[in-house]
């Protein structure tokens, strides 16, 4: 954990070309994929890293609360968003809410999970509409992972394929051109086969 440690300063205007473009649309898939989320509604962002997602989140008028186990990625969340959002210091597979939220959200740290269904079944427990995260299909069998959300009592999967990049930023007209790709069917599932990732929507 130190690189985040030594690299939490500036982390997603970093990690992303288009921090904006990126964080805003994963931001509609957490609000709209799988059981729609209403203004109001507490998102707990579990490996929240900088809480760079949250702003997004806030201006569709959800509630925000971020986890992360590095001291200096919490400093830099809480720094960030000030007094709008709740930024704790925890880890994800141990980390409960004094009250059940809303929505449950885990991007780039799934890997983190000591055990996978242990860990949804745990993350069920507090979580009323639905649990959204990132997952390569090319890292992981997205049958078995299924099966572990099902085991935990979140049968219901909603998949969308996330073809915005990460490290190039597209115009516009390409942006717009990627998101409209995402329900294409086949090709969508094509360009997964050689990079991109799945954003998915468990609930019960």
């Amino acid at each position: 954990m130190r690189k985040y440690a030594r690299q939490a300063e500036d982390w997603s205007e970093r990690q992303y070309a288009d921090a904006t473009a990126y964080l805003s649309h994963r931001a509609d898939l957490v609000m709209s994929l799988g059981p729609r989320l209403e203004p109001g509604d507490e998102v707990l962002d579990l490996a929240c890293g900088d809480g760079a997602l949250a702003e997004p989140l806030l201006a569709r008028r959800l509630r925000y609360r971020g986890v992360d186990s590095t001291e200096e990625m919490v400093a830099e969340a809480r720094r960030r968003l000030g007094p709008e959002a709740s930024v704790v210091l925890g880890d994800l597979n141990d980390y409960e809410p004094a009250e059940p939220v809303a929505a449950t959200t885990l991007f780039r740290a799934v890997y983190y999970a000591r055990d996978r269904r242990a860990f949804f079944r745990h993350v069920a427990g507090f979580t009323e509409k639905k649990v959204v995260f990132d997952l390569n299909p090319r890292q992981y069998e997205l049958a078995g992972v299924v099966a572990d959300l099902g085991a935990a009592g979140l049968g219901r999967v909603a998949l969308r394929p996330f073809l915005i990049p990460q490290t190039v930023s597209l115009p516009r007209p390409l942006t717009t051109l990627a998101r409209a790709l995402e329900r294409s069917g086949p090709p969508a599932r094509l360009a997964l086969r050689f990079r991109f990732t799945y954003v998915v929507a468990a609930s019960r």
